[in-house]
């Protein structure tokens, strides 16, 4: 059975969808089958990986309010894509009288999830209904936080919202770290921010390496291709690739 892996932050703009792009594209590299899921009504994985969310007939949005088979786009930078578009924000209120609502994507999952050995759940910015039902299915939670002093301030809201989902509807939701985002190192605020997150959050976590802030990243999903293929010297992919191997040994948990 794949491991499932969610990407959840209930902030914004923390770089979640493009480090699901690039985690996934760096285990596909290890030779690891990656099914990437776009949870977020924003759509932006989806773009990153190169579809057009406005002319797609079918997506998560199927799987889970509709209970369709899962419509998986394949060979995408050697991943396979379960691709979202802006239709998905009415399941938050679709989902609320729906039977079995809790466990719509686990069961979306279930039918696929020994063809993979890696399934990345991008998760919305918000504590809604998707990020709920994407925390009930997910094996283990990976949180990119930005190296901003709000940003690390929300994490506590985020930890009471995940000790609410593990004490009854998954009791195995595991945290497999958190990874610092855009760090400028330029800047003290960002310097100590890091630095509480380090020290704060590792008897929770490990907290692997940061990912430094660069217009890289804008350009290399602009261009929707992952960052190793863009620009294959980054440092960030050094990063990316180490936490690709870490996600490797999670089972060791």
């Amino acid at each position: 059975m794949g491991k499932v892996i969610a990407l959840f932050n209930q902030a914004g703009g923390v770089g979640k969808s493009t480090l699901a792009m690039n985690l996934g594209y760096s285990l596909a590299q290890r030779k690891q089958r990656v099914l990437l899921v776009d949870m977020d009504p924003q759509s932006s994985l989806t773009t990153f990986m190169g579809l057009e969310p406005g002319t797609l007939e079918r997506t998560i949005y199927n799987a889970i309010v509709l209970e369709e088979a899962l419509p998986i786009h394949q060979k995408l930078h050697g991943m396979d894509l379960v691709p979202a578009q802006l239709k998905l924000s009415d399941a938050e209120q679709e989902l609320v009288t729906a039977y079995m609502r809790d466990i719509r994507l686990k069961d979306a999952l279930e039918p696929v999830r020994e063809q993979y050995d890696f399934i990345l759940i991008d998760c919305p910015p918000s504590l809604g209904m998707l990020s709920y039902i994407s925390l009930v299915a997910t094996d283990y939670l990976l949180i990119p936080i930005q190296t901003q002093f709000k940003a690390f301030q929300g994490t506590d809201m985020l930890l009471q919202t995940l000790q609410k989902v593990k004490a009854k509807p998954n009791r195995n939701l595991k945290i497999a770290g958190f990874v610092p985002t855009m760090y400028d190192s330029r800047n003290s605020h960002d310097e100590l921010t890091l630095k509480a997150i380090q020290e704060q959050l590792a008897p929770i976590g490990k907290i692997f390496p940061m990912i430094p802030k660069s217009t890289v990243f804008a350009d290399a999903s602009m261009d929707r291709t992952p960052l190793a293929v863009y620009s294959p010297k980054h440092p960030a992919k050094k990063v990316l690739d180490g936490i690709a191997k870490e996600m490797e040994k999670l089972n060791d948990l």
